[in-house]
């Protein structure tokens, strides 16, 4: 019956056959992550990228009601373009593919359409978290308890700086998902390559990494992996320049009352607009080398 909800791209059909590594991507940060044209090109360089690193990509999708495993051009321009797309997480996949509706999946919903397509690895900018204040919010990303039980290993520059990282780690620890640091001890914070806090464990190469997550897997523990790839030195912007900047962009939405899926978008327009731009280039840098990272990762996954 599953298989009546997914359509796979000719590309990705033919990796499954021949047992080639596949690489998810999001479309979130197609529709809602960056203006056009820059997700568009972004979305297309990120999948040139993992071919020439080895691996195939599927960037998914859901377009009127079928979860689309690999998109097309055409996909690809719709999503940039459509305003009619909603920001899908787990709890609105059911409702939108019932109801033959588009939607761009998150970090949750990717890495559920991933196991559902048997892909294991999945690259995107940042994850999702906890939120500043959620103590008395419960404002927690959909992300974190995905993690928690999809066994799908994310590639990703940390968590949003947005966030309130140590309890995103707290988060993350009780539900037994390890941070892996990619060549870094410290938990790089999307737009800069570090943060106050430590990743659990390092890595240096990809075969390592693989190494853990397979293991991890096998010993039934389930849930997924996050592999936190800091953003290439020459594109990572300065952290108290950064945090000022998050600061007064967290204050803007309080007074306007923006809660709920609206924080994140919100946050991140105001970040790239009192930054100057800036953002938007880091955001693109961090992408791309998540890509190049991941599909190593996948190939060796896959041997």
């Amino acid at each position: 019956m599953m298989e009546n909800y997914l359509e796979y791209s000719a590309e990705v059909q033919e990796a499954k056959k021949a047992n080639k590594p596949i690489v998810a991507l999001e479309s979130t940060i197609i529709s809602h992550g960056m203006p056009y044209p820059q997700n568009v090109e972004t979305a297309k360089e990120v999948e040139e990228i993992i071919r020439k690193n080895g691996a195939v990509p599927a960037t998914i999708a859901i377009i009127n009601g079928k979860i689309k495993i690999g998109l097309s051009d055409e996909d690809l321009e719709f999503l940039g373009t459509s305003k009619d797309i909603e920001k899908a997480s787990r709890r609105d996949l059911p409702y939108l593919i019932a109801n033959k509706k588009n939607g761009a999946t998150t970090v949750a919903s990717t890495m559920i359409c991933a196991q559902l397509a048997g892909i294991e690895v999945f690259v995107t900018g940042g994850i999702g978290g906890v939120h500043r204040e959620a103590e008395t919010t419960m404002d927690i990303s959909a992300d974190l308890q995905e993690l928690a039980q999809t066994n799908v290993a994310v590639i990703c520059a940390g968590a949003k700086s947005i966030l309130d990282l140590g309890l995103t780690l707290e988060y993350l620890e009780t539900h037994g998902v390890p941070v892996v640091g990619f060549e870094t001890d410290a938990l790089p914070a999307f737009f800069t390559r570090t943060s106050p806090f430590n990743v659990n464990y390092r890595v240096d190469t990809a075969e390592e990494a693989a190494a853990m997550i397979r293991t991890k897997w096998e010993l039934g523990l389930n849930g997924g992996v996050v592999i936190a790839n800091p953003i290439p030195e020459a594109d990572a912007l300065d952290e108290a320049f950064i945090t000022n900047v998050i600061e007064s962009a967290l204050r803007e939405a309080k007074e306007n009352n923006i809660e709920g899926k609206k924080v994140t978008p919100f946050l991140l327009s105001k970040v790239k607009e009192l930054t100057e731009g800036k953002s938007l280039i880091a955001n693109i840098a961090l992408v791309k080398h998540n890509a190049e990272v991941g599909s190593r990762i996948a190939v060796s996954l896959q041997k």
